[in-house]
């Protein structure tokens, strides 16, 4: 009998396997992969470039300097980081395709008065626990409504709901109209606010990428943990518990062990059957849990002409029938190889997604042009992915949650169901949806399985970590009124700062007058 089988061989599942054996190397593991690879939603391409051939990453490929879990990982691995390309103009096109094309030079874009004024969504994120969603102030009317419906009755400038929406495609691979409100909010909180979401500025999601790729992450965890330890192609279609036993099965295999760790995502946990029948709560969580959809593609180039004409590279267009991608980035390799990244999503996916790859290469190109000039279409290499299309991943980034799913199920997300624990960076409470909450979630649900197992090799912290899941309270529900209950008076204090510091997005008082809103916020009650 085995000790542990792990379902996905992805970041998660692998950080799981390896954290086991670092704590007890005596246990016996098998980990279960439905794809012909590791790495889940990471893959590394080696693509034709201008010095030769180059690898890029057509799934996740940035991190972090306060992902310390992601960044922990990579320098116990011996790889390196260098940082994202930012320097010169960027360019921000929002409204109608014929609406003017504006470039700035900051971190963020240039927004009118008004606009600086319409922030308290970007407060209200730090009034939200990641632990406890359902203590947030008026958590549950912010679960009974979609991002697009508060941005509806709350926000007031178009211009920030447009910017808010190539956020949303980007970061989710969906429209602001199908995720929950609360759920948006949780999501920025465990990345430390919307901000880091959104910039390339040190310690934001976008700051850093991983030479050689992201990929290698997994390549060598598999090595650490072993080749022989790790089955490719045996995607699990059952789990049965029966006492002390539980057996996992393939299409041509039954494996048995004392405790199982599924880190695929919720959606295709879901497809699992599971005997017993897992809990309600859980079953209606994941069946509800849309994964979002992103085209991801690297154009290669005989020169950086972007850089040569002061443009970063970076591009961000508001969905149009004509340009098929929401963001573009600077891709350049470390040996110098010049490129482009960009990301066709959500409803530009579906729509674009029905297209050949060379027109949706054709319609790239002429927007490139467009934005920065007609060098774009000199390119030596065009290549994507649409990870809808990736058997065993069924989309990308991040499953989402829809309005209620956290008012009534959170809990089940985590919470171990007899000899099964759940991993995967949906389940994170930091950087959820990225390689950091991978690893953190893989590690956190080694340590559950090791206090089932072995609690004598755990700390009394770890023990702590192991136990959390399993005490999680119902969520408290309780309805003060149909309307907002939170004082508008500290919300628009703290709105005026950061409009303040937003005007001054650089400088280190920027920083200062953000910290100062939080603390006001917290004075006031709204912060936990």
């Amino acid at each position: 009998m085995l000790d542990v089988v792990i379902v996905g061989a992805g970041l998660s599942g692998l950080s799981a396997a390896q954290q086991l054996l670092k704590k007890d190397e005596r246990l016996s593991i098998v980990v279960l992969e439905g794809k012909g690879r590791v790495g889940g939603r990471t893959v590394t391409l080696k693509l034709p470039a201008a010095h030769g051939e180059d690898f890029w990453d057509l799934g996740g490929q940035w991190v972090g300097s306060t992902q310390t879990h992601v960044m922990d990982l990579i320098q116990e691995l011996g790889l390196e980081v260098y940082p994202q390309y930012t320097e010169g103009k960027k360019v921000l096109h929002m409204g109608v395709s014929d609406s003017q094309v504006h470039t700035y030079t900051t971190s963020l874009p240039y927004c009118s008065p008004l606009v600086l004024l319409d922030t308290t969504i970007f407060l209200l994120c730090k009034t939200v626990s990641v632990n406890d969603p359902m203590s947030t102030p008026n958590a549950l009317q912010y679960d009974s409504m979609t991002l697009q419906s508060y941005m509806d009755q709350h926000v007031w400038t178009n211009e920030l709901k447009q910017n808010i929406g190539v956020c949303t495609r980007t970061a989710f691979g969906m429209e602001p109209s199908q995720l929950s409100f609360l759920y948006f909010l949780m999501f920025a909180a465990a990345a430390g606010g919307l901000l880091p979401l959104l910039e390339t500025t040190p310690g934001s999601a976008q700051e850093s990428r991983v030479k050689g790729g992201t990929q290698q992450l997994s390549e060598r965890l598999a090595d650490q943990i072993g080749r022989e330890n790790i089955l490719l192609g045996s995607a699990v279609t059952a789990i049965e518990q029966d006492g002390d036993v539980v057996q996992v099965k393939t299409a041509t295999n039954t494996f048995t062990c004392k405790a199982v760790i599924v880190s695929c995502p919720p959606h295709l946990a879901a497809k699992i059957h599971y005997t017993p029948a897992v809990p309600t709560e859980r079953e209606r969580l994941t069946q509800s849990m849309p994964m979002g959809h992103l085209i991801k593609f690297i154009i290669t180039y005989p020169t950086a002409f972007w850089r040569e004409k002061g443009f970063s590279g970076e591009i961000a267009v508001q969905p149009s029938a004509v340009c098929p991608f929401s963001v573009t980035f600077d891709a350049t390799s470390p040996s110098r190889n010049p490129a482009l990244v960009g990301f066709i999503a959500s409803e530009q996916a579906s729509d674009w997604g029905t297209r050949t790859k060379e027109d949706r290469r054709d319609g790239i190109i002429l927007s490139l042009q467009k934005y920065l000039g007609p060098e774009a279409s000199g390119f030596i290499h065009y290549e994507e992915k649409d990870w809808a299309r990736e058997e065993f991943s069924g989309g990308c980034p991040v499953n989402i949650m829809t309005p209620g799913m956290l008012s009534f199920y959170h809990p089940s997300l985590r919470k171990p169901f007899g000899r099964i624990f759940w991993a995967g960076t949906e389940t994170a409470t930091l950087w959820c949806g990225y390689l950091s909450g991978a690893v953190q979630s893989g590690q956190r649900a080694a340590l559950e399985v090791l206090g089932y197992l072995a609690p004598e090799t755990l700390s009394q912290v770890e023990r702590e970590v192991a136990e959390a899941s399993k005490n999680h309270a119902v969520p408290r529900r309780t309805w003060a009124s149909n309307t907002l209950s939170q004082s508008s008076t500290p919300l628009v204090l703290a709105t005026i700062t950061l409009a303040a510091t937003l005007l001054l997005s650089q400088s280190q008082l920027s920083r200062y007058l953000i910290k100062q809103a939080f603390v006001f916020l917290q004075r006031a009650g709204l912060k936990h």
